[in-house]
């Protein structure tokens, strides 16, 4: 019996270790481990962020881990935690709240493990190794512009009714879209082309905690309650398609989108499958088309470079201090989409087919 038991044993011991062996052999074939942590799979671009990432960080042949925060700020901590303890080498972070991460990223750092800000800046923290995002003065700017040609703002026209959206407060790309749209909005707001009615123009009044529609579409009831009695609305600017749909079915509530009350120019952001159909459907006026997937592939580029020991590539060292320092950056060009370009941008480059955005 002994001896029957000791064979049992070294027979389990055998196996366990040729398991540890396989394990390291299989483990050896990854030339890295990434981490990714998204904020939210409640916006349909995250969604299409992280699976593109994913999709190209194992196909160059690292492992992954990637996790969705749902939106609160308590989850995505425990995650990258979790990330740390697992022993990935380097980090990728969209925050659900860029202020919030100054001591997990420090965990991180002290791991050894770098970390890549995602189209969102961590701030108050030494130890972001890049931010890769879009141009997104330049967003803010495309969406005022747009607001200015189609109301012929530039040749004189006017005055126009106008209300202002703003982005989540905690998120610093918020405060870049907002700058943008107002160096082109402001001299029409000062001379009295562009009218605000409700007097509502600085980010702490028009702000939408966490990019929420719904919250938008209760701001947006409020104001026409308030401000539009007897009285249409010529232009909506909005940072997001989701807070532009939440405007749109506010307006619809109160009749705008008939023959007699068409609605608004109304822009957006993200290029959301939503709002394309919308755009298509001649409601949400305009977005901006910012091609995640070339923002996962610079991304994943960064990465191989931190992993390899070099410096990543960037085209701009001055744009963005998170309060601890420039985090050098690298900025992709968005472009602004309309109905006469749809088919053009979105249908030609691939983003979606013409299917799925209703076109025949």
């Amino acid at each position: 019996m002994k001896k029957g038991l000791s064979i049992l044993l070294l027979f389990v011991l055998v196996i366990s270790l040729s398991g540890c062996n396989l394990a390291e052999t299989e483990g050896s074939d990854s030339k890295g481990y990434v981490g990714i942590s998204m904020p939210t799979k409640s916006s349909a671009r995250w969604v299409a962020d992280g699976q593109n990432m994913v999709k190209l960080f194992e196909e160059k042949g690292f492992k992954t881990d990637m996790q969705y925060a749902e939106d609160v700020v308590e989850n995505q901590i425990a995650q990258i935690e979790n990330m740390i303890t697992k022993g990935v080498d380097v980090i990728v972070i969209a925050s659900v709240d860029g202020n919030t991460l100054t001591d997990v990223i420090k965990k991180a750092h002290d791991e050894g493990i770098q970390v890549i800000a995602y189209d969102r800046l961590i701030r108050n923290t030494e130890y972001l190794s890049y931010y890769a995002t879009f141009d997104n003065f330049q967003v803010g700017v495309l969406q005022a512009s747009y607001i200015e040609q189609k109301l012929g703002l530039k040749e004189g026209k006017g005055p126009f009714n106008i209300e202002l959206f703003g982005g989540s407060p905690d998120d610093n790309n918020a405060y870049f879209f907002f700058d943008g749209a107002m160096s082109v909005l402001q001299p029409y707001i000062d001379s009295g082309k562009l009218v605000v009615r409700s007097k509502q123009t600085t980010m702490s009044q028009i702000a939408t905690l966490r990019w929420d529609g719904a919250e938008a579409q209760k701001r947006m009831d409020n104001l026409i309650s308030a401000h539009y009695s007897g009285e249409e609305i010529d232009a909506v600017l909005s940072p997001y398609d989701g807070i532009s749909l939440g405007i749109i079915s506010s307006l619809r509530g109160v009749g705008y989108g008939s023959k007699t009350k068409p609605l608004p120019i109304i822009t957006g952001q993200d290029a959301e499958l939503s709002s394309i159909k919308s755009i298509v459907n001649g409601e949400q006026t305009q977005t901006i088309f910012k091609d995640t997937r070339k923002l996962a592939e610079r991304t994943v580029s960064m990465a191989e470079s931190v992993l390899n020991g070099t410096e990543a590539e960037v085209n701009d060292t001055e744009s963005y201090d998170n309060g601890k320092g420039i985090v050098p950056s690298y900025l992709l060009e968005p472009v602004s989409i309309d109905a006469a370009n749809v088919e053009e941008e979105i249908i030609g480059s691939g983003y979606y087919t013409k299917e799925e955005v209703g076109l025949k």
